[in-house]
């Protein structure tokens, strides 16, 4: 096992148990729409491990072909069971019950899902990785837990199996993934951790009825964001010239740093992992942030993601500024009042210059699995380029390149190329050496200090300044390392 910190094990022991206290109280999540035969609660045991020492492909296998790989899997893993461990997502509802089938009658590879809250996903594999029991070989990990993940030594290093030819194919197409994702939410330090399955960037939604009639351009900087949220706010009864996400916490912390990292590098400078609230560019976005809610709902201090979206696609708002994942909903005319009348640009540049927001999901091989080449081979079947419009037409976020430039899926969505324009804007952000999750094994609780007092100046209570001290000193207090 490799990059395991056993000092850091021994410190998240008792944080585990507590996780585990309050997970028991709730049921696990499980998707939507079940199969006719519910999958089993807990892994099955495994036949014994074959992974140590595989069979090599046979010597007349095809590998050029989706189904010659195939072959080749069934002769080396046929009847080998792998334990896969996900969160409950529309990815991974795609790969349980529209592919997972599929990848059975192709490779001879049997699949135990376990599907949990991402809450109790974490708490198990931190658990089956400090017992060294091995139990889940494929795991899905949130960016966000990358640096715990990392220092833990959670997950197995991915780079040996993607440039081995005996295991990874031609047609995967590595490269095809987008760059943005591959280095800025499945890396860590240079090592890549996880496959991105699932992910987000932002953008500008704006509604171009107003724009057309009041003669406006969508905004390319900062400047003319603020300046257009100005001018349409109160426009017409009822009409607001902005709505993002700005609820006290995380949800502020992370409507912040969707605009934060175009004026600064952010709140902690990310080599040292000493905080930075009080440098120039942060506290000219924070007030950035605030002088931009003014022209917001009044009640956008209490908004999520959903509130935010909510408001957009009904109208009361001539822009919106959040997730792309999201524009699927503001283009649904069941949905949306403004699906016919919309349109989408890149995060505008600030001070600082491009930036964008990245998050997401992927999925890595458990560092302790004894059935590592087999759950390869599901990260293979499942994250491929062959198999990426099926995931993504059954559910699944786009994560290549080659799907936001398909002409049949950019006619379905035509954010499409404004979605992938993002994501260069967020792989700008990666070329600075700048990742938009900081990389702390303390973020959370970083987030829920600074997004606390950034919501206090949103509503008034303290003083942008007096909110920028204050995060300073608790994030001074905390062992960001």
């Amino acid at each position: 096992m490799k990059f395991v910190n056993w000092h850091y094990l021994s410190r998240i022991i008792a944080l585990i148990m507590v996780a585990l206290l309050v997970a028991a109280c709730a049921p696990a999540e499980q998707p939507a729409q079940p199969p006719a035969e519910q999958p089993a609660e807990q892994p099955a045991e495994a036949p014994p491990a074959n992974d140590d020492a595989p069979a090599p492909p046979p010597a007349d296998a095809d590998m050029s072909t989706v189904e010659g790989w195939g072959e080749a899997i069934r002769a080396q893993f046929g009847g080998t069971e792998i334990n896969v461990a996900m969160a409950s997502h529309p990815g991974t509802e795609a790969m349980q019950f529209a592919m997972s089938d599929d990848f059975t009658n192709l490779t001879g590879l049997n699949i135990n899902w376990r599907v949990l809250n991402e809450t109790q996903l974490k708490t198990d594999i931190l658990l089956d990785l400090a017992g060294g029991t091995g139990q889940y070989d494929v795991i899905m990990v949130d960016g966000f837990w990358m640096g715990e993940f990392f220092a833990a030594g959670a997950c197995e290093p991915l780079m040996p199996f993607v440039n081995d030819p005996a295991k990874t194919p031609p047609w995967y197409d590595f490269e095809d993934i987008i760059e943005a994702y591959r280095k800025g939410i499945s890396s860590f330090d240079g090592v890549q951790l996880s496959i991105p399955m699932a992910g987000e960037t932002r953008f500008v939604g704006y509604r171009t009825d107003l724009f057309e009639e009041h003669g406006k351009q969508p905004p390319t900087t900062m400047a003319e964001f603020l300046e257009l949220a100005e001018y349409f706010n109160g426009v017409e009864d009822g009409l607001y010239g902005v709505a993002m996400r700005a609820a006290s916490g995380v949800h502020c912390a992370s409507g912040w740093m969707t605009i934060m990292y175009n004026f600064s590098d952010g709140f902690i400078n990310q080599q040292t992992l000493e905080p930075t609230m009080t440098d120039p560019g942060t506290i000219e976005s924070l007030q950035f942030f605030v002088d931009l809610l003014q022209f917001a709902p009044p009640d956008v201090a209490t908004f999520t993601h959903e509130e935010a979206v909510s408001t957009f696609l009904e109208g009361r708002s001539a822009m919106w500024l959040d997730a792309t994942a999201l524009a699927s909903r503001i283009l649904n005319p069941a949905e949306s009042r403004i699906y016919d009348k919309v349109g989408f640009v890149p995060t505008p540049t600030g001070p600082a210059g491009d930036a964008a927001a990245l998050a997401g999901w992927g999925l890595g091989i458990g560092a302790n699995s004894p059935r590592q080449d087999g759950a390869w081979a599901f990260l293979v079947y499942m994250t491929g380029r062959p198999q990426a419009k099926v995931y993504v037409q059954n559910g699944g976020t786009p994560t290549r390149d080659s799907i936001y430039l398909d002409p049949e899926m950019v006619a379905a969505d035509f954010s499409f190329p404004v979605q992938l324009e993002s994501f260069d804007r967020a792989m700008a952000l990666v070329a600075r050496g700048v990742s938009w999750l900081p990389p702390t094994e303390q973020l959370g609780p970083m987030l829920d200090v600074v997004g606390m007092y950034a919501n206090m100046a949103i509503i008034g209570q303290i003083s942008v300044e007096e909110a920028i001290n204050r995060s300073q000193e608790e994030l001074l207090e905390m062992d960001l390392g």
